[in-house]
């Protein structure tokens, strides 16, 4: 009887002493860990999916003279090819489900003349057929948006190359030389087009000067026109007539794209679509590029949702996408740069700059030098570190998902989720540790059943931070849920991790 008197008090105490352990651990993580939250059952909006750029001719001004390519296919081998299109569209790469596809100015000599739209898009077209091949073999789909890099010459005043301002007597032959690239991709290549989309930075005012209004074409930018709010609005209008008059109902037009949501917003852009009724009927998609400058300037821009908030007031069903963004340094302030046009910007669909490049074929240096993959002039190519940090996102983020709502009370620890949203992709959220040491994070989960999530992580370069191995996409295993329903994490420094349910 005493034994079993003792044993039973021994048992007290250990079970008395573990409870208080885990007391003591739980206060511990309240002010040493970071406090996070993941709720799969607060949808925010519907996830279009992130994509992928494939430029190729950019700057040239004679194409006959100079055939710019510049994200490198024509050098790689066929094998090479092949192995880059599995890792941007195939099950094991990123699955990306958007596409964009520049539209440049040498597909027409002349109002009325012939198009040729194949001359300088031999590239272009190759990776839209076959990424749409392989995703299509792994039963998902592409939505492919098409942007007008800059008009022909003949519809400016100027006449030239990147001439700043739109002849008004060519309005009718720019319209149809939108409208016959969307036609040919869609009947002659088979490509699902969705969007067309106006100009690329066409805002930009200042990049013309005032005495030459050619730009300085051929010296750094590439190709563009002036596009003011007024002839925005004017040609979202127009294009719609004209994609009707084609048989082209189920192709939207978008306003263009700015070179950030601040200029969208605040520019005027916005407020002339808002202000036509008309306009806004015809809008199919809200469009900007997503690059983020904190500090106030000409170049500022944030990530603010204004503008977009504006038209979604009329028109709620609208979606918004991000047609580029930074590649920079490959690092976990990209994957910020991504949080921010997400749950700030509140897009749906995200597409990064040119995710393979030709280096030395942009004039003056790229002022985007990052990307997924580098072709070299010797035929041989590079996967980057900018590949596996998108990775992290891509494979989480899926078409038909939608974006949840997440917090994180470390401004260094951004988390990124997205729900299942009925689809067959799993729950799935995205941890990045920004800063230079290793971090502890405590993630209440709501809105999901599982008990364990798979993870995989990328890490910064290893000489950035002495305490951290250098890891591509690394699986790091299954990591349980506690009876609290907390998921418990160590983030190492410059370390971006995605949860998978399970």
């Amino acid at each position: 009887m005493y034994q079993r008197t003792t044993c039973i008090n021994l048992l007290i105490t250990v079970v008395t002493l573990l409870s208080a352990r885990t007391a003591v651990t739980a206060q511990a993580d309240n002010f040493t860990a970071v406090q996070a939250e993941v709720d799969f059952s607060k949808k925010i909006r519907p996830w279009d999916g992130f994509g992928f750029n494939y430029v190729e001719t950019a700057q040239t001004i004679n194409y006959g003279r100079d055939k710019q390519e510049y994200g490198g296919f024509s050098l790689l081998k066929e094998a090479d090819r092949q192995r880059i299109l599995q890792l941007v569209f195939g099950e094991d790469g990123l699955k990306v489900g958007l596409l964009k596809m520049f539209y440049d100015p040498h597909h027409q000599q002349a109002a009325n003349g012939a198009f040729d739209h194949e001359s300088s898009t031999q590239w272009i077209r190759q990776f839209a057929r076959e990424g749409l091949k392989i995703t299509r073999q792994r039963g998902a789909d592409l939505q492919i948006i098409t942007t007008l890099y800059g008009p022909p010459p003949f519809v400016t005043k100027q006449k030239t190359m990147r001439g700043r301002d739109l002849d008004p007597a060519m309005k009718s032959a720019l319209s149809q030389y939108l409208v016959d690239w969307a036609t040919y991709l869609k009947e002659k290549e088979k490509l699902p087009v969705r969007y067309i989309s106006l100009h690329n930075e066409g805002e930009d005012w200042f990049r013309w000067d005032p005495v030459d209004e050619t730009g300085n074409i051929g010296h750094g930018h590439d190709y563009n026109m002036f596009w003011s709010p007024a002839l925005v609005a004017e040609f979202i209008k127009r294009v719609r007539t004209d994609l009707d008059k084609a048989g082209l109902k189920d192709v939207g037009v978008t306003p263009g794209e700015n070179t950030n949501w601040y200029r969208w917003s605040h520019w005027g852009y916005a407020n002339a679509i808002a202000d036509d009724p008309q306009a806004l009927q015809n809008l199919g998609l809200i469009t900007s590029h997503g690059f983020y400058v904190g500090s106030y300037g000409r170049w500022f821009g944030e990530h603010t949702s204004f503008g977009t908030d504006l038209l979604r007031e009329k028109r709620p069903e609208l979606h918004a996408w991000v047609t580029s963004t930074s590649w920079s340094g490959m690092d976990t302030k990209n994957v910020k740069e991504f949080h921010g046009n997400i749950y700030t910007a509140k897009v749906n669909g995200i597409i990064p700059w040119a995710g393979i490049q030709r280096p030395v074929q942009w004039v003056g240096g790229d002022p985007n030098p990052g990307s997924a993959f580098t072709v070299r002039e010797d035929g041989t190519y590079e996967i980057r570190r900018g590949y596996y940090f998108y990775k992290q996102l891509t494979r989480a983020g899926q078409p038909g998902m939608a974006v949840a709502r997440t917090s994180s009370m470390d401004s260094e620890m951004p988390i990124i989720a997205f729900a299942g949203n009925g689809t067959a992709n799993k729950d799935a959220f995205v941890v990045t540790n920004m800063s230079a040491f290793n971090r502890r994070i405590v993630i209440a989960l709501k809105g999901t059943g599982a008990k364990t999530f798979t993870g995989f992580r990328t890490t910064e370069k290893a000489d950035r931070y002495q305490n951290i191995a250098e890891e591509t996409y690394k699986a790091i295993g299954n990591v349980s849920v506690n009876a609290e329903g907390n998921l418990v994490y160590e983030a190492p420094a410059g370390s971006v991790t995605t949860f998978f349910a399970n």
